[in-house]
């Protein structure tokens, strides 16, 4: 079976116990043990939701886990993408001076990395509160997306990111949304002005980082990045029940 097929949420929901281990080199963050419940599907029409046991961050809300890892599995039962190997999950609902990315190694569930990443400007100062899809918004983008090549450009070293979501984020690569390292993402700065620095709408991270994630996750495996915007939750292809086009 593919690589997301671990175990079979039932739609009377199940506990997943939780390890205790978290590496502790570079930037990962150890969790304490607890059990963590599996919510029933979103939607009386979901389908059950395979996921793959995880080691969940303690930072990491279970409700946007659930929520990546159903997006994620119905882009690879839709052809979309080829046994992914990892899983960045970002969480805009959090502030840029908080850890909200999150890379998850999808063979053996294990949290990679834990890190702070920087949103558009036009996005909002330390809270992010709006998105587009839309050229010179300097806003983040919501969404499911793969991950692509990488390139050297004017913020270095750069991974293409290519939108799946239809009004959504499908105009990523026309923006030139990409993953990059940048001096404005630094904690202390933060602690000095209240928020990270901002980009023009990429995901962008420390620079003494950003190599080592985007060679991890770059060529063929899925982002996801959240914020509870209704419109969003509501209309995706990917959440809830899998549909083959959007929804309206």
């Amino acid at each position: 079976m593919k690589q997301l097929v671990r175990l079979l949420l039932s739609t009377l929901g199940l506990s997943l116990v939780v390890l205790t281990t978290a590496e502790s080199a570079g930037t990962h963050r150890a969790a304490k043990s607890h059990s963590i419940s599996i919510p029933s599907p979103l939607t009386p029409e979901a389908p059950r939701v395979p996921v793959p046991t995880v080691v969940r961050p303690s930072a990491l809300n279970q409700r946007v886990l659930d929520l990546a890892m159903m997006a994620a599995t119905c882009a690879e039962s839709r052809d979309l993408v080829d046994s992914p190997k990892t899983l960045t999950i970002i969480d805009y609902s959090l502030p840029s001076t908080s850890p909200r990315l999150w890379v998850l190694d999808l063979g053996t569930g294990r949290t990679l990395y834990e890190e702070v990443v920087a949103h558009g400007r036009g996005s909002g100062g330390n809270m992010a509160t709006a998105f587009s899809n839309l050229a010179d918004s300097h806003q983040s983008s919501l969404g499911l997306f793969v991950t692509e090549d990488t390139y050297v450009g004017q913020n270095g070293y750069s991974m293409r990111l290519n939108g799946l979501e239809p009004g959504v984020n499908d105009l990523a690569r026309t923006r030139a949304i990409v993953m990059h390292g940048a001096p404005y993402v630094d904690p202390s700065l933060a602690a000095t002005q209240g928020r990270l620095g901002r980009s023009w709408g990429c995901p962008a991270l420390r620079s003494a980082v950003a190599k080592q994630i985007i060679d991890r996750i770059k060529g063929g495996n899925l982002l996801f990045a959240y914020y509870p915007e209704k419109g969003w939750l509501e209309g995706s292809q990917f959440l809830g029940g899998c549909s083959s086009r959007s929804r309206t």
